[in-house]
């Protein structure tokens, strides 16, 4: 089976913890199965807000047959840096991560198309990116996946993330830590004990007293917690101008019982703008895992550029 690679990108901007310089590194994963490291192809995987590049293995694995796909860890999560300055882990600083990243792929390898799947956090990076054509991204990008998220999020969804968000977390095993994320991810949907485990094998690191911890710094919280309902409507205002701006095919994912996107979301998504495309997935609240088979056809469908099953 194969395994991805481990790679590291410098971004400008605020300093690491621990170092004297500006500046941080990226780490993304880059997944290759058909031996061309200089594929002209190349599908951008972004993660979640307290998650990471490795939740998508399952999905990288069949699209690598197709593209070079990268699945980074945005800045503060797996095995990217951590901030000295925790008001930087906010949406401006990661698109202008993800820009020095498609430009450092493009350096390494000129890229002729480039796709975008981003759930939860990374959509609305793959939206920032997409909606401002006069960002310098090295091609356009051709088809954007949107996983369960879009220009209005629930103010009811940011309240219950906040509740676990940055809390302090130790495991002896990663069998206890996987029940632990179990606890506050059922919305996930079904998933059966070895696809939970190895989702949650990438979410802890080595605690800093033995056993394990969290992958993420919990400072991610911070500026989390300073958002408030009047500020994210003002913000949803800026999200919806950037979606009728983008030119990309989008695909949107939606967890049938997802309380982040509501189906009235989805349906105006559908209308406006890029008029995306709408497939459902029932007893899934948020987000869908892409682990499912119908999940993982869905998206390599519709980036491989067939119909995908139960649009809307």
């Amino acid at each position: 089976m194969i395994q991805p690679t481990l790679k590291y990108v410098p971004c400008s901007g605020p300093a690491a913890v621990g170092s004297a310089e500006e500046g941080h590194r990226m780490a993304y994963w880059e997944w290759n199965a058909t031996g061309d490291a200089a594929h002209p192809r190349v599908v951008v995987c972004a993660h979640g807000l307290s998650r990471q590049g490795r939740d998508f293995d399952t999905l990288a694995r069949a699209m690598s047959l197709h593209a070079r796909v990268v699945c980074p860890d945005v800045v503060g999560r797996g095995q990217s840096d951590w901030l000295a300055d925790p008001m930087g882990y906010q949406i401006p600083l990661y698109a202008a991560d993800m820009l020095a990243l498609l430009a450092h792929l493009h350096h390494q390898a000129p890229m002729r198309m480039l796709d975008w799947v981003g759930t939860s956090m990374g959509g609305l990076i793959g939206m920032v990116l997409c909606g401002q054509p006069d960002l310098p991204m090295p091609v356009p990008v051709r088809r954007l996946v949107l996983n369960d998220v879009g220009p209005t999020i629930e103010w009811q969804a940011l309240e219950r993330i906040g509740q676990y968000l940055g809390q302090p977390a130790h495991f002896e095993t990663l069998q206890q830590a996987a029940d632990a994320l179990w606890a506050i991810s059922r919305s996930f949907g079904p998933h059966t004990p070895q696809e939970w485990l190895e989702l949650s094998r990438a979410m802890v690191r080595p605690g800093p007293q033995g056993g394990l911890a969290l992958h993420y710094d919990p400072a991610i919280a911070v500026p989390f917690r300073t958002l408030t309902e009047e500020a994210a409507r003002a913000g949803e205002q800026q999200m919806w101008q950037l979606y009728e701006q983008i030119t990309a095919q989008v695909l949107l994912l939606r967890g049938a019982e997802s309380d982040l996107l509501s189906a009235q979301t989805a349906q105006h998504m559908a209308q406006r703008g890029p008029r995306a495309r709408v497939v459902e997935f029932a007893g899934v609240g948020h987000a869908p895992t892409l682990v499912a088979q119908g999940q993982v056809d869905a998206v390599v469908s519709f980036l491989q550029g067939d119909g995908v099953e139960g649009a809307a």
